[in-house]
């Protein structure tokens, strides 16, 4: 496929034995996605924009290096003494900005909806394909720029962003993402761009904060077969229309006049399934769904299926503690800049997964038993290989072999359905108040 990039006018220059990486992001979607943003480099550069967006990848992968290593590491700038690649520190900033952010989206909404939707068909729930949707924070560098552009968390020192993901649950390949402000943005509002993503014959297992007739009925009424699986919360109400059998019901809730003032296509009466159910050690939980069926789809498996919505969290903390190194803050200093390195980061993950899903092929095992942590290692490792001399010697394939024959390594032991961890804080906070908590406290004082 590297030959591929030969035929996009004015390509820039990519490593020789790069055709690993070119398996999974074809170097066509690169070039077009800086040409669509009418980011391509009109002339010959140290770091000309396609390489620029590989930087950003590389970023989201070697958090531990710092930007001009990442660069030295990919081997990606153009020679310019004695046969070595040298760019200087402003060289890279001045050519993130010249990028911007748009390349990047454009990238990881062609990656993310090819390689997700084409993973959730291949392991369907009784013809349904499964995705999940969810919201996590992340904190931006503590500067004015991003204080005044994505505001604060209301205990949080740094300014912090609202991430919602849509993703194919059982292979945790992100399909599309919204994010922005924490403090101007909810998690539903910006859902709502996600769910024209979903195809028809799927099912979105969602939290029970979507749990609103504005988000769900769209959800089932738009195309063929799209369901949505979602737990009741404590104080929701609806009316028994028609008993199942124990446990299992036709419901109707009422939707009220103020929702539906603001959206008049919703019905006075939303029908739901309700299936009512209980874990050993746990209270009951209701779980609603609009898959009225319980032929097809019996309460039994709606309850297990309901306990996959935990990959969402995995792929939060997988991205959080091990991609991102545990350092919680992210180092871009301007607002255009961090979202161009959130989508760095994204794409950067979804490699890793699409690795994964590789793995877990030859390994004849589901995606979800194979280590991210380990195909994390040997991602970073493939780079510095890609770009190592002794990699253009023709030792990259056998280096990868060697991998891949040990592949023992990368499965994870069968998850145990007994385990219990009640949630407990390990660590105290400090005795010391927040930074936003003594700014409420001297807003008060001066008034």
């Amino acid at each position: 496929m590297l030959e591929s990039i030969h035929a996009v006018p004015n390509a820039a220059p990519w490593p020789a034995s790069w055709d690993r990486f070119c398996e999974s992001i074809d170097p066509r979607w690169v070039s077009e996605a800086v040409e669509a943003s009418g980011k391509a480099s009109a002339r010959r550069r140290r770091l000309p924009a396609e390489q620029v967006v590989w930087v950003v990848i590389g970023m989201g992968l070697l958090r531990d290096r710092s930007i001009v290593s990442c660069v030295d590491q990919l081997g990606l700038a153009i020679s310019t003494r004695e046969g070595q690649p040298v760019v200087a520190p402003s060289a890279i900033a001045q050519a993130r900005a010249r990028l911007g952010e748009e390349p990047m989206k454009w990238l990881f909404e062609r990656v993310g909806r090819h390689w997700g939707h084409e993973s959730a068909s291949r392991d369907r729930w009784h013809g349904l394909a499964v995705y999940g949707a969810d919201g996590t924070k992340l904190a931006a560098a503590d500067t004015p720029e991003n204080a005044e552009e994505f505001g604060r968390h209301a205990e949080g020192a740094f300014p912090a962003l609202r991430v919602v993901a849509l993703m194919a649950l059982r292979s945790r390949l992100l399909v599309e993402v919204q994010f922005g402000s924490y403090s101007k943005h909810s998690e539903v509002a910006l859902a709502r761009p996600l769910w024209s993503e979903l195809p028809d014959h799927s099912l979105a297992i969602v939290d029970r904060g979507f749990l609103a007739a504005p988000v769900l009925v769209p959800i089932a009424a738009a195309g063929t077969e799209r369901h949505w699986l979602t737990r009741a919360n404590s104080n929701t109400r609806y009316d028994v229309v028609e008993q199942l059998r124990e446990g299992d019901a036709i419901v109707d809730m009422t939707v009220d006049a103020r929702t539906r003032a603001l959206y008049p296509d919703l019905p006075q009466k939303w029908r739901m399934r309700a299936v009512r159910y209980q874990r050993p050690g746990h209270e009951p939980q209701t779980l609603l769904t609009s898959m009225l069926d319980p032929a097809r789809y019996p309460a039994a498996e709606l309850a297990a299926l309901y306990h996959e919505r935990w990959e969402l969290e995995l792929m939060f903390d997988e991205i959080k503690t091990h991609q991102l190194r545990a350092q919680s803050v992210l180092r871009s200093q301007q607002p255009s800049r961090v979202r161009q390195e959130i989508w760095g980061i994204l794409l950067a993950y979804n490699l890793v997964r699409r690795e994964i899903e590789r793995i877990a092929a030859r390994a004849n095992l589901p995606p979800r038993r194979i280590s991210f942590l380990a195909a994390l290692h040997l991602v970073c490792e493939e780079w510095a290989w890609a770009s190592a001399p002794r990699a253009k010697g023709g030792t990259l394939g056998r280096d990868l072999a060697n991998l891949e024959a040990k592949i023992k390594r990368f499965i994870l032991p069968e998850r145990r359905p007994d385990r219990s961890f009640p949630r407990a804080v390990k660590v105290a906070r400090s005795r010391y108040p927040s930074r936003a908590v003594l700014a409420r406290q001297e807003a008060r004082d001066a008034n």
